[in-house]
Parts: C-alpha cells; sequence; structure tokens
C-alpha cells in the first residue's frame, strides 16, 4: 500500500526532510512531508535501511543524487526573458540603443543585489548537519502552540515558518495554532526533537517549588489506601475502624465514589482513603494509589485473589508504596486464609511469616477482630518509612473527589500533602480556583485549618475542579483567575488542535479494519470522580462492528442543552444518579431522545454491553406518574419529617415508589410511607391541591426539594 513521507519518516525513525533526501538518492522526488510514495520505492526505502545504507542516502549531496531534466513549460507561461524574440513583448524587442537608457538607472545596484541571493547557499550543510540524530536538541512545547511562539523558541522569524510551512503545502498564518505533526516537521528542520505535552501534563507552578529544609520537616499522618476486590469488605472494614455505616449509604453495597476519612489510635492521627473495588472505577483507585503512603489490600479468606485484587496489586506496586495484606471475612465457614497467601506469593507478594516483605493480618471487619493489630501494623509501617512535611510551607496537595452541591456549589474533597491549609487562602486547582471559604472534616464539622496528610472538604471554588488535580496557593485573586484561564485557553485550543489531527487516511484505515461505527453517547453524573470511571468503562467497549463514543460529559442534572446535542449528534443520554429536569424530559419525548438513568455502575455497563450485542432481555421501564415541589417542612414526634407539597403534575399514591431530588441529583429512593390531605389519610392526591408526604426511612427533607413519583412496569423487548 502506498505510504506518505511522514509515515515513512515515522516508520524508518528519520524526520521527514531526511527521507526526502533519501529518496532524492533513489531518483524519486517528493515535493513534502505529505507526498505520497508507490509500493516499489517504499520496498527500496526498507531494503536500504535493513542494509545501513539509509543514512548515506539521506545525508548525500546533491551532485550525487540523480538529476532529472526540468520539466519544458509552455512558451505562453515562460518569463519573457526565457521565450524566442520573436515572441518577446514588443518592449523587449526594442533596438538595445534604445533600452539602454532606461536600464541603466537601475544596473547600478545589480552587482550587491546577487550578492545576498548567493550567501544561503553554503548554510545548507550546517542545516542538514543539524538534523541529523546526533545533533538532535530537545525542545518541550504546549500543544497547540502558535507559529509566533514557536518561531521565540527557534529563534527565527515567523514569517520563516509560514513560508516553510507553504513550501510544504500547509496555510498557517502567524496567530494560528499548529498540529502536532506540523510543529515537529518544522522543528525538525532546525534540529529540534519536539515533546508536546498537553495541559494537564504541564508544570506551571510545579517549576519554582523549593526543597524543604530537613530542620523545617515535622511528622505527618500516613495516608492508607484501602483496595481490593469488590464485596471484599473495605468499606465494612473502614465502618469498623470509624464506628460509622457508609456501607448502608451507597447503591447495591457498592463504593463509588473516593471518601478521605481520618481516626486517630495512640493519640495519633491516621488518614484512609477508601477506593471502589468495581472493575469499572480503574482511575479512581489508580488516584489512591497515587496519593497514598501505604496501601491495604483486603481480600476475602472465602473467594481468594480476584482480577480486581490483582489490579490494585498493580496500582500499589506502579506507586512504589508499602503494601499491607488485609485476610478478611476469617470468620466466615469455607475461610482459608492460608490459600490466600498462596495466591498472592504466585504475584510475588511473600508474607513476612513465609519471609518475605509483606505484612499480612488475618481480620474479621464484621466482628472486630484483629483490627488494632492492623492499626498497629499500619502505625509500625508508617514509622520506618518517616512520613514528614514542612507544615510552614505554601499549601499543596491533591483532589480527591468533588461535586457540585446545592446551596454551597462547587464542593471538593482535597488531600493536603505540604504546607497548612487554612480559610481564606487562594488556591489554584487545573481550570478552577478558590478562594477558600469554608472547610469542613469527614463528619461535617468546620475545619479552620488542615495540615500535612489531612483530608477536607473545601467550599469556595468557582467552578468544579476535576478529580485527581494538584491544588497549589497563589498570593491573590488575580494570579489565580488569571492561571485558570490561562490553563482553559490552552485546553480549549489543545482540543481544538486534537480534532483538527483527524485525517482523511485515518478515517479509511478504520474503515478498512471492520467499518467501525459509533455509538455516540453523552454521559451525566452526580460527581467528578463517578463521570471519569463510567467513561473509562464505556469507552473500553469494543464490540464487532462498533464501539462507545462519549461527545459530551458534565456534572449535574440532565438538561435540554444535553437533549438538543443529543438531537443533533444521534446520540443517548446516560445519566449516573441523576435525573433529568421536567423540561428536559418533555423536550426528549418530543424529539425522541433516550434517556437512561442508572444509580448502580455495573447495570449501567452491562445494559450498554448487552445493546451493543443486540441481546437486550425484557427491561423494566418506568412511568412518572406525578411531581410535587416540597414547600415546607414539618417535624412530627416519633414519625419523623414530613413534606408540605403541591402537586405540579400527576398524581401521587400512598406505597408508590418516589424519588427526592435536589437540584437535579437524586438524594434519596425510597417509598411513599404516609399521605394526607389536611388531617385525613388519602390514597392518592392529584395535580393542582396540596398534601403531607411521609417518606419511608428519610427524613433529610428540604424546602425547594422535588419529589417524583414513579411506577415500574416489566417491558418484553421486540
Amino acid at each position: 500500500m502506498p505510504k506518505r513521507v511522514y509515515e515513512l519518516a515515522k516508520e524508518l525513525d528519520l524526520s521527514s526532510r531526511e527521507v526526502i533526501a533519501a529518496l532524492a538518492g533513489l531518483g524519486f522526488i517528493a515535493k513534502s512531508h505529505s507526498s505520497t510514495v508507490e509500493n516499489d520505492v517504499v520496498a527500496k526505502l526498507r531494503e536500504a535501511s535493513e542494509k545501513g545504507t539509509l543514512k548515506q542516502l539521506a545525508t548525500a549531496t546533491p551532485a550525487a543524487r540523480p538529476a532529472r531534466p526540468a520539466p519544458q513549460r509552455p512558451t505562453a507561461e515562460r518569463p519573457p526573458a526565457e521565450r524566442p524574440p520573436a515572441e518577446r513583448p514588443p518592449a523587449e524587442r526594442r533596438p538595445p540603443a534604445e533600452r539602454a537608457p532606461k536600464q541603466a538607472a537601475p544596473a547600478a545596484p545589480a552587482a550587491p543585489a546577487a550578492a545576498p541571493a548567493k550567501a544561503p547557499a553554503p548554510a545548507e550543510p550546517a542545516v542538514a548537519a543539524a538534523t541529523t540524530p546526533a545533533e538532535t536538541k530537545p525542545l518541550t512545547v504546549n500543544r497547540g502552540i502558535t507559529v509566533a511562539e514557536l518561531a521565540a523558541k527557534l529563534g527565527v522569524t515567523p514569517a520563516e515558518i509560514v513560508k516553510k510551512l507553504f513550501l510544504l503545502g500547509e496555510m498557517y498564518t502567524v496567530a494560528q495554532s499548529l498540529t502536532d505533526e506540523a510543529a515537529e516537521i518544522v522543528a525538525s528542520d532546525y534540529g529540534y526533537q519536539l515533546q508536546i505535552v498537553s495541559p494537564d501534563e504541564e508544570e506551571d507552578l510545579r517549576a519554582e517549588e523549593e526543597v524543604d529544609d530537613e530542620s523545617l520537616l515535622t511528622p505527618r499522618p500516613p495516608v492508607i489506601t484501602v483496595m481490593g476486590h469488590v464485596d471484599h469488605g473495605k468499606t465494612l472494614l473502614l465502618d469498623k475502624i470509624r464506628q460509622t455505616d457508609v456501607v448502608g449509604q451507597e447503591h447495591g453495597g457498592i463504593t463509588q465514589h473516593i471518601g478521605a476519612y481520618q481516626v486517630h489510635k495512640n493519640g495519633r492521627a491516621i488518614t484512609f482513603i477508601d477506593t471502589p473495588g468495581h472493575e469499572a472505577f480503574t482511575q479512581m483507585r489508580a488516584r489512591g494509589a497515587q496519593s497514598t503512603d501505604i496501601a491495604v489490600l483486603v481480600v476475602a479468606a472465602d473467594d481468594g485473589v480476584k482480577p480486581q485484587t490483582v489490579e490494585a496489586l498493580s496500582h500499589a506496586k506502579a506507586a512504589e508504596v508499602p503494601i499491607v495484606v488485609a485476610v478478611n471475612k476469617i470468620d466466615k465457614e469455607g475461610a482459608d486464609p492460608t490459600r490466600v497467601r498462596q495466591q498472592l506469593t504466585e504475584l510475588e507478594v511473600v508474607p513476612e511469616e513465609w519471609g518475605g516483605n509483606y505484612p499480612f493480618v488475618d481480620i474479621s471487619a464484621k466482628q472486630g477482630t484483629h483490627i488494632d493489630d492492623l492499626l498497629d501494623v499500619l502505625l509500625l509501617v508508617a514509622d520506618i518509612q518517616d512520613f514528614k512535611a514542612n507544615e510552614k510551607a505554601p499549601p499543596r496537595g491533591v483532589v480527591i473527589e468533588a461535586h457540585l452541591d446545592k446551596g454551597r456549589g462547587p464542593v471538593a474533597t482535597v488531600l493536603v500533602q505540604r504546607g497548612t491549609l487554612r480559610v481564606g487562602d487562594i488556591i489554584v486547582c487545573g481550570t478552577a480556583w478558590a478562594r477558600v471559604r469554608a472547610m469542613l472534616d469527614d463528619d461535617g464539622k468546620p475545619l479552620n485549618e488542615a495540615g500535612p496528610g489531612s483530608p477536607a472538604q473545601v467550599l469556595g471554588f468557582n467552578a468544579v475542579p476535576e478529580a485527581g488535580d494538584d491544588f497549589r496557593s497563589v498570593p491573590d485573586e488575580r494570579a489565580a483567575r488569571q492561571i485558570a484561564q490561562d490553563r482553559e485557553s490552552r485546553r480549549r485550543v489543545a482540543d481544538m488542535v486534537s480534532r483538527k489531527t483527524v485525517t482523511l487516511e485515518d478515517l479509511y484505515e478504520q474503515t478498512r479494519e471492520g467499518e467501525l461505527t459509533e455509538l455516540n453517547v453523552i454521559l451525566k453524573a452526580d460527581v467528578q470522580g463517578s463521570l471519569e470511571a463510567v467513561q473509562d468503562a464505556l469507552e473500553k467497549m469494543k464490540m464487532e462492528d462498533v464501539a462507545v463514543r462519549v461527545i459530551h460529559r458534565a456534572v449535574g442534572a440532565i438538561t435540554e442543552n444535553d437533549v438538543t446535542l443529543a438531537e443533533a449528534s444521534g446520540a443517548i443520554i446516560l445519566g449516573f444518579n441523576v435525573r433529568p429536569d421536567p423540561k428536559a424530559r418533555t423536550q426528549a419525548e418530543q424529539s425522541g431522545v433516550e434517556i437512561r438513568t442508572y444509580q448502580i455502575i455495573y447495570k449501567l455497563v452491562e445494559d450498554i454491553e448487552a445493546a451493543l450485542k443486540g441481546m437486550l432481555k425484557p427491561i423494566f421501564a418506568e412511568d412518572i406518574t406525578g411531581r410535587a415541589q416540597v414547600r415546607a417542612t414539618f417535624k412530627v414526634p416519633k414519625i419523623g419529617t414530613i413534606a408540605g407539597c403541591y402537586m405540579d403534575e400527576g398524581k401521587a399514591t400512598r406505597g408508590q415508589k418516589v424519588r427526592l431530588l435536589r437540584d437535579g441529583v437524586v438524594v434519596s429512593d425510597t417509598t411513599v410511607s404516609s399521605l394526607r390531605r389536611f388531617k385525613d389519610d388519602v390514597r392518592e392526591v392529584t395535580s393542582g391541591y396540596e398534601c403531607g408526604v411521609g417518606l419511608e426511612n428519610f427524613h433529610d427533607i428540604k424546602e425547594g426539594d422535588v419529589l417524583e413519583f414513579y411506577e415500574v412496569r416489566e417491558v418484553p423487548r421486540d
């Protein structure tokens, strides 16, 4: 198959200029990096590369290369000086005596003007030598760099780069952003090996980071990440340590967010990060491992090592952190801790009692057996590692989780890694910035400051930051706003450039490989971490003839704009733990856009996977029967909170299913326990009437909440 010059350059590890020179040595003239090279010439190049003579062809002098006769242009297209005397314009056919006086004036400067024209000639060998791999210099630039910015880095004029690109068949202006390929080609011509970094990889604030003096370092709490397979008891273990009930609050008993908590043992603080165990949360677990000091790998004694156990172990090893293995569920029938040790030994995790370097602790999170022993081992490992930080340095850390909260705005759970974060500090996190308005601990209590190794919920961001982004302190709001805007601008330019790099050749190759079609998806979720996890799971799906492409993702409720985008792009809308607002639902019904909402991650993944395979089983459809607005709340002794509602539409029936929505996010999914009109119990209330609604096992009702009443029915698929 014929290849382009730039494709051959990548394959042969040469610059496009060297490939063009090598082709000239073979008698084939290529005009630019995008010229097509036929199969026989490609074979000759590969043969020369195998024999080791390709470099000689690429660096050969022009005289050594076979010359090709210049094509004869038609007479009408030649300059007047090259035409036969009979065909020259009348002004050129006049006798020399008449033309001499007029040419005498410009003839004088002709000699000096010719001198500069020959000056660049000896510079060609130097440029050719500069492009050899031995003298290539590294140069790091941002993705989407403009012609003017690249010219400044290369020490040339923008016009020179514009001219060079024009000769290669590319039209650019001075202020236009370059594609990655165009920037690499230009830089290679000047002897530079370009390294292009995306906005997420930039190190703007880290470059000037100072190394802390040893005398300023003080001990800090260790950060422990609890990892492992789904349903192996990670969150239950933290429940026992914190004496809380997190499992009961998670849908399906599966942790679907990263939580950061702090506990105390023997007067010392220990910070825990609970990461989800389901395989869809690979990215979230990876972020947990990168933010941690010690990893606790939880393995069920009755279940043994599972795929997500191996994956979690890989993340912990990649992060190069100490690993402590907690063998859980030793109280269950069929538990075999020895088998777990044997399985992990095969993965090069050898227990200390067997002569290895990994501490093992047999525990029962349900019964609370040996929990203190596990904490003692963690403190011992922390003492050996001697974790310290400078409390007086400018604060910096990482965002563990972020979401949009009604009333409080963007809220981020951060882990402070250096310095002390205080209320009133100004920080920058990715494309978001904040003046810290308030901080809360994991129990919701106010904090005035958070030191190294401490988690905190931070309020005051101008936008929801990306989970996994670093945060840094800056002197004032003006600097914070400027840095965030610059990052947003660079990210937008990088996205535009990335879209431009899709070529017809790429699309042709994809079509040849299997006529790939795509299922466009718009993804909405309640928090940033879940959004990334769901997107990662969807984009990994690739069936025989279809793949999933997320064209838009965001945190928050499903809106009319999402439906409009789905209608224009032929996409479906997937909502994870969020619901569409009434206008969006009405518009979707009118336009035929499909909206699917889920509360458990693996059900979403399984549903989409089954849809791609065309193997969907009968599904349960929801019929929204009514919608009510909470206008007041009433505390009733021995009963709890009753919602005083006004029925906006439909009807509500006692005993039916109901969702409580707060800013479009599902807060509770329960049933109607009581329904009243004034003092009378009623079976149903229709639109236009006021009523009192009691919810089963849920009393955190606030004014402005929305109650969505629905029924579930089974719908067989055709």
